[in-house]
């Protein structure tokens, strides 16, 4: 299930430790963007979590940057449930959040080193592209950047610039 993060629970406030200590641990803290708990808790940042029986499985945010521009923000997966699937479902989330949102633009900032390639496989399954730095972010050899455009056609649909698969569909651009 997942629901929005409620940040006085002990186990999102572990997860969160977790992600910022994985992100230190690979890039220097001035090239580290990761958000720390009180910085996901601004207005323009909307912060979700998915559970089972078991407890909290992952964590991820989308951050307006403007009205058609928002970005992904603070992608976790607990360490005991990864290659399960939980990233997907919350990354299948974002994109139904900024579905909802009619957002044009997805992007978002991650490291170089060879721990983040998971991550940059999933991105790139959704029709992530590798691109330039966006809103306040610098290029440096720590990071990187991926964006996914969206449109939207007459009805209403969503579809990619790219093909990729949501919802068990496939949207095709019609651009």
């Amino acid at each position: 299930m997942i629901k929005l993060g409620q940040f006085d629970d002990v186990q999102v406030q572990n997860l969160l430790r977790i992600h910022l200590a994985g992100m230190h641990e690979h890039s220097p803290i001035e090239h580290s963007f990761a958000l720390d708990l009180s910085s996901l808790k601004q207005p323009q940042i909307s912060f979700y979590t998915l559970w089972d029986h078991n407890g909290l499985l992952a964590c991820g945010a989308i951050q307006e940057l403007s009205p058609i521009h928002a970005e992904v923000k603070s992608m976790r997966t607990h360490p005991q449930h990864l290659a399960k699937g939980a990233a997907t479902s919350i990354l299948k989330h974002l994109l139904h959040i900024a579905k909802l949102r009619e957002y044009q633009k997805l992007s978002l900032e991650t490291g170089t080193h060879p721990s983040f390639d998971p991550a940059i496989h999933l991105y790139k399954k959704f029709g992530f592209i590798q691109g330039d730095a966006f809103s306040t972010y610098q290029t440096t050899e720590f990071n990187q950047f991926y964006h996914l455009d969206f449109c939207y056609t007459v009805e209403g649909m969503i579809c990619f610039k790219t093909e990729i698969y949501v919802d068990f569909k496939i949207f095709k651009s019609r651009t």
